[in-house]
């Protein structure tokens, strides 16, 4: 049975009455979407406002280094097969963002929500949720000094203060969540995958290399070891506990079968039907743009983001199958973009003989790499006028952060 949220105090309803105005206001003046500005003004005014927002609520919370922006909305669809569901569907994954999204949808009794890795902690405390869905950490935005371990270590500490009844649905494949998660009782263990390993290769306890054989890794010192998983995926079937049924996924790439397996195993643990739950799931074709074809003069462009070497490492992977051309942007803008070292970490190597164009305002960087990869590549700064170099057709177009928002923006959606 859901619950409904409960009643706002006066003080909250004047705080988030404000944070509407502010957010208008920033939205009049072209300065964004507003959720941040209007659920910061709001924080301001009342500090609780997060707290009573999700009172109430059947909540579940979303971390990932990669994954959780999709993985959020097939979390919502499948919940919302049992009831109305608030979702962050602009990506705004702190605590102020979080505020706007539970404020526009005040009566829902579930919350998906995407939450960013180094804030759960404060956010887990404010919403008590009932899941918690730990996907996988590994090095991203570095220029932020974010660091993966760290990441491991906060979370460890955000399960340690959980005082009430919460399932942690966590990625069996990834060692630096296994760790985070080895001392908490409640799990439901996901076969998620991991395709960058190289930040979970030793083990945070004993300092040593990990074992693998296969899928397995474990430590040969302390015995932390791969758990395994209660949710999974065979051929075109999902194998949960005493579960067996038919995956039917429209987003593409084998992220996607994982990111659909942590939703649907989060769903559960909130007591959705899995049968509808995933039926849902499978009905997903777009996520924020992510995955929708884009035209422009005859050209086909497949629009792909890419922050990291994890991120980088599923482009690749995906690429090298095909020989369509691909377009590199990455621009600097704001706080983010202006590292690119990780792009030496990606095995660009592997799309040997492919056509690549460096594009935006860090084109040099991307050209230099990949003349060290053995690529073809040429650079051509504008991004539109990039993929009008290339011959109609299908045209891959991967681009970090800033640089993807744009893009989206100029393709449309």
């Amino acid at each position: 049975m859901t619950r409904s949220p409960g009643p706002i105090p006066a003080r909250t309803r004047f705080a988030l009455a404000a944070g509407r105005a502010a957010a208008a206001a920033s939205r009049g003046l072209g300065r964004g979407r507003g959720g941040t500005v209007g659920g910061g003004i709001a924080l301001q005014l009342d500090p609780d406002a997060l707290r009573r927002l999700a009172a109430g609520r059947q909540v579940a919370l979303v971390s990932a280094t990669n994954g959780k922006s999709t993985t959020s909305r097939l979390l919502a669809e499948a919940l919302g097969t049992a009831g109305a569901v608030a979702y962050n569907a602009t990506g705004a994954n702190m605590a102020e963002g979080l505020v706007t999204t539970l404020d526009a949808n005040r009566r829902a009794p579930y919350a998906a929500l995407e939450t960013d890795e180094a804030y759960l902690g404060l956010i887990a405390e404010a919403t008590h949720p009932r899941a918690i869905l730990l996907m996988n950490l590994s090095r991203d935005y570095l220029e932020r000094g974010v660091r993966s371990k760290a990441l491991a270590r906060h979370w460890r500490a955000t399960l340690a203060a959980l005082t009430w009844p919460c399932t942690v649905v966590a990625n069996a494949d990834d060692p630096l969540v296994a760790w985070s998660v080895r001392d908490y009782g409640d799990v439901s263990w996901v076969a998620g995958g991991m395709w960058w390993d190289v930040d979970g290769e030793v083990c945070r306890t004993c300092r040593v290399r990990l074992r693998r054989d296969g899928d397995d890794w474990s430590c040969a010192t302390c015995g932390l070891a791969r758990a395994e998983p209660a949710w999974r995926v065979v051929g075109d079937r999902v194998l949960g506990p005493g579960l067996d049924l038919p995956l039917d996924l429209r987003l593409p790439g084998r992220t996607s079968v994982s990111n659909a397996l942590f939703a649907l195993a989060g769903a559960a643990a909130l007591g959705v039907d899995p049968a509808h739950a995933l039926a849902a799931i499978g009905r997903v074709d777009d996520v924020d743009g992510r995955w929708r074809p884009r035209s422009i003069d005859g050209r086909v462009v497949r629009l792909l983001l890419s922050k990291n070497p994890s991120s980088w490492s599923e482009i690749i992977e995906r690429a090298a199958a095909g020989s369509d051309p691909l377009v590199v942007v990455m621009e600097a803008r704001g706080g983010s973009g202006k590292d690119c070292a990780f792009l030496w970490d990606a095995p660009f190597e592997r799309l040997a003989g492919r056509t690549v164009v460096a594009a935006g305002n860090r084109a040099a960087d991307v050209a230099l790499r990949m003349h060290v990869a053995g690529l073809d590549v040429r650079v051509v700064p504008d991004p539109a006028a990039a993929i009008r170099s290339l011959p109609p057709g299908a045209v891959d177009v991967a681009a970090n952060y800033p640089a993807f928002l744009g893009l989206a923006a100029t393709l449309g959606g």
